[in-house]
């Protein structure tokens, strides 16, 4: 069994992880913390790294499973505009792009469920298991596999993923561990063999 965090198009390194372990448990219980991959993907735009944020609603709940997404601004719009501009050049973004748009057109009131869906998404295109358990309550120490700290979307992480060819190779070198959209739409129906081969 391995403890994990639910994020919003996680990192290419959750998804190894996750197909890696047969018994799974999502944190629902977690003081969201800030800063991380909870509510926020890193693409590679036309100029390099972009974060993709979503805005939160900062009064009242402070566990993850009750945070509440904030539509003062229209983030979908500008994520999705985000999301065509750097990769409407690459192999599969046309062949993605109706499944995913629907998670854009969704308002969803939890980032959990918003983060949930998105995990629903991945697992589906990279053809692993979505069967998970919920936490019932926040574990301290876990005697599980522990992941909720793992992955960190402010500093360069101990993963490293393999090369593949990215939209703007040509223009930087390459950029390890991006969110899973990165992957897929680069590398397309292959991204399920990626995956496990690291």
């Amino acid at each position: 069994m391995v403890l994990l965090p639910c994020f919003y198009f996680a990192p290419i390194s959750y998804y190894n992880v996750w197909g890696l372990h047969k018994d799974k448990a999502i944190e629902r219980w977690e003081n969201f913390p800030k800063q991380t991959y909870r509510n926020r993907c890193i693409i590679q735009g036309a100029n390099g790294k972009l974060p993709l944020i979503i805005p939160i609603e900062h009064s009242g709940a402070r566990i993850i499973k009750d945070i509440k997404i904030s539509y003062s601004s229209a983030w979908q719009k500008i994520h999705w505009k985000s999301l065509q501009s750097s990769y409407q050049s690459s192999p599969y973004f046309e062949y993605y792009e109706d499944s995913l748009s629907k998670i854009f057109e969704k308002k969803e009131t939890f980032l959990f469920d918003l983060n949930l869906s998105t995990l629903e998404w991945a697992c589906k295109i990279l053809d692993l298991d979505n069967n998970f358990i919920y936490t019932q309550e926040y574990i301290q120490k876990s005697e599980i596999t522990d992941f909720r700290m793992s992955f960190n979307a402010k500093k360069n992480d101990e993963y490293k993923n393999p090369y593949y060819i990215q939209v703007f190779s040509d223009r930087f070198e390459f950029m390890n561990n991006l969110s899973i959209l990165d992957l897929v739409f680069n590398v397309g129906p292959k991204s399920a063999n990626y995956i496990k081969t690291f």
